[in-house]
């Protein structure tokens, strides 16, 4: 039977967070609000738009939306200067052997991210081709954890919400997935993403095996 498999990007195919934490540390500087790594866990899977406001409201600061539109152009400038040196080396542990056994298997794969730029790094880092169906942050205006993204991915794959499988880094995408029914794989801290049905620290440790309970149920 096709299974629906569905990835985030950042923090779950490609290595992109340390540039989204390098970017708005260095915005976040620049406004003078204290910007820690454990503050950034709680940007992993929103909006720019979501993650300026707390930004913001940790910072106890007010601008206007000019200004606000401004920060968020400022802040995209310096991580698209990251991605831009972007490479296969990025792509993390696992992922190319997952992605294989999944084609290979004949099984429906799609991207679903709150990232703007999601195509453009899928290009840097030759795994375009390994999506059947793309869900960016272009594509859906509703953030996780409402489950819209993940919705439309299912729907562009033809495949019904509960046969598709969720990897997910962030508490507000495993929030969407499960939302939408689906089956939710978190990828990396336990203690942040305890609501998944499964956690794994990373891809290396999600066997093919694995991977074929679903496919064969």
């Amino acid at each position: 039977m096709i299974k629906g498999f569905i990835f985030d990007l950042d923090g779950v195919i490609v290595d992109t967070a340390k540039y989204h934490f390098l970017a708005w540390k260095q915005l976040a500087d620049s406004l003078h609000i204290e910007f820690t790594e454990t503050q950034n866990e709680q940007l992993k899977g929103i909006s720019r738009e979501k993650s300026l406001e707390k930004i913001l409201n940790w910072g106890n600061t007010q601008v206007s939306t000019a200004e606000f539109n401004k920060l968020m152009d400022q802040k995209n400038k310096v991580y698209l200067s990251y991605i831009e040196k972007m490479d296969t080396s990025d792509i993390l542990p696992d992922i190319p052997r997952v992605l294989n056994f999944l084609k290979q298997n004949k099984q429906a794969i799609a991207l679903g991210s709150a990232s703007k730029n999601a195509k453009h790094i899928l290009k840097k880092t030759h795994l375009l081709e390994m999506f059947d169906v793309i869900i960016d942050g272009t594509s859906v205006a509703k953030a996780k954890p409402n489950p819209e993204v993940f919705l439309a991915a299912a729907k562009g794959l033809n495949i019904l919400p509960k046969n598709c499988i969720v990897f997910e880094d962030a508490e507000s995408g495993i929030e969407a997935a499960n939302a939408a029914k689906m089956t939710s794989i978190g990828i990396g801290h336990p203690e942040i993403l305890h609501n998944a049905n499964d956690i794994f620290t990373d891809f290396t440790k999600i066997s093919n095996e694995y991977l074929n309970n679903f496919i064969s149920k």
